[in-house]
């Protein structure tokens, strides 16, 4: 991102909307925090002390990022060229767009979202928040998912997919779309799905097309390496691998070949326990996470103020320490909400059951605190409602020390209580 000159160092700038003009409030350096509480007061008196620019919300932003204590290193998203702060924000779970707006003020431009998130009012709540802002002043992307083995009808209904996607949004294109939630490498390499992605790009409906992947399988990116397709993608990765040597060669070998990675589940599911009680230390995980030079940016989903700071302070201060080392060293060895998404589960369950995914709901829940996409998650499975009730005892043996049955008993409830009592 370049630099500006048009704002002063020594000043903090905040922006709020009236009418048609933006406004940047600007006030000293020395209240450098900026909680909840002062957000709104001082977007309430925006018309007080303010600078009236109209559009001017870019400028805001980069001059966020220009003092020393408060830069924001850029690394290029591949061949793409795009160059990215290292810190981006997964909209997942944010459903305030006061957050995103103080996100974006941060310094922070891009937004990932999906299709499916909040049934589709994720996408909405962006496009309402980006309505009259510049173009060129957020990078956006969104994701969505396919059934697998494909469908006679795949290309109309992904196509349709990707129609409303852009009609939420309220845009004529978006900067990145990923194919969604991606395990096997016959899904990857897939001509119809690459089909339908070169015509999204063909019709200019997005600049550069990727895909997702839950699933910690180096595999995967080799097969993106080999379709020459890729421009971008979004994998899960974390210091709790179980394969992080092969994930960082496979990592290494995508950067080579000029393919973007962006980095998710960094924080292996926000605890530090199986339990969910004990919040991990965010900057720590992120901080680990940009060691490795070949990811761009992270996309931590951060749903209020205080996370916000946590990942801005782990942004503008990215050299992980010696301590915060040895943190992360005394959690590798016992167990924790991050689902490898091995797979070795299903084989051993005489049903066959998505355990990898409904591992993933668990998480939600439990770690994220987010029941909501948890049930969205489990809805997706079509599970069955007596679940688990052929088996006295379960034969499932987690190589990360899951107790699967009782993560199952403990999750699936979720199915049957109504949306409007889940966070």
């Amino acid at each position: 991102m370049e630099k500006t000159n048009y704002f002063d160092k020594s000043f903090y700038i905040c922006e709020a909307q009236a009418d048609k003009y933006t406004h940047i409030i600007i006030y000293p350096m020395k209240t450098k925090r900026v909680n909840r509480r002062d957000f709104f007061r001082l977007s309430a008196t925006a018309g007080v002390s303010a600078i009236v620019v109209p559009g001017a919300a870019a400028a805001a932003r980069t001059g966020l990022l220009s003092g020393n204590e408060s830069e924001i290193p850029v690394r290029t998203l591949g061949r793409t060229g795009v160059k990215l702060p290292i810190l981006s924000m997964g909209v997942m779970r944010a459903d305030n767009p006061n957050v995103v707006r103080a996100a974006y003020n941060s310094g922070i431009f891009h937004f990932d979202t999906a299709h499916g998130y909040q049934n589709g009012k994720n996408e909405e709540m962006l496009g309402k928040f980006f309505t009259g802002k510049a173009r060129d002043s957020f990078f956006i992307a969104t994701k969505g998912k396919f059934d697998y083995p494909l469908k006679e009808d795949f290309e109309e209904t992904y196509g349709k997919l990707m129609d409303l996607s852009l009609q939420r949004l309220n845009m004529d294109h978006v900067d990145l779309f990923y194919t969604h939630a991606l395990d096997k490498v016959e899904e990857v390499k897939d001509e119809r799905v690459i089909a339908v992605l070169k015509k999204f790009k063909e019709e200019g409906k997005t600049r550069f097309i990727g895909f997702s992947a839950h699933a910690g399988k180096p595999e995967l990116l080799d097969a993106a390496v080999e379709t020459g397709v890729y421009d971008v993608i979004l994998l899960s990765y974390n210091f709790k691998l179980s394969n992080l040597k092969e994930t960082e060669d496979a990592i290494a070998r995508a950067a080579k070949a000029g393919i973007g990675l962006v980095a998710m589940k960094t924080m292996t599911g926000g605890t530090e326990d199986a339990a969910g009680k004990k919040k991990i230390n965010a900057e720590a995980c992120l901080k680990w996470a940009w060691k490795n030079e070949h990811i761009t940016t992270a996309i931590p989903g951060f749903s209020n103020y205080d996370e916000l700071e946590e990942c801005l302070a782990a942004a503008r201060n990215p050299e992980l320490t010696s301590g915060e080392q040895e943190y992360l060293a005394s959690l590798c060895g016992q167990e924790m909400l991050y689902c490898q998404q091995c797979g070795k589960c299903r084989t051993q369950c005489p049903e066959h059951l998505p355990i990898p995914d409904i591992m993933r709901a668990y998480m939600y829940a439990y770690g994220y605190k987010y029941s909501r996409m948890s049930k969205e998650t489990l809805a997706e499975l079509e599970l069955s409602p007596d679940i688990c009730s052929n088996c006295e005892t379960c034969q499932v043996t987690c190589p990360s020390g899951f107790d699967v049955s009782a993560k199952i008993a403990a999750i699936t409830p979720v199915m049957q209580v109504p949306n409007e009592f889940l966070t």
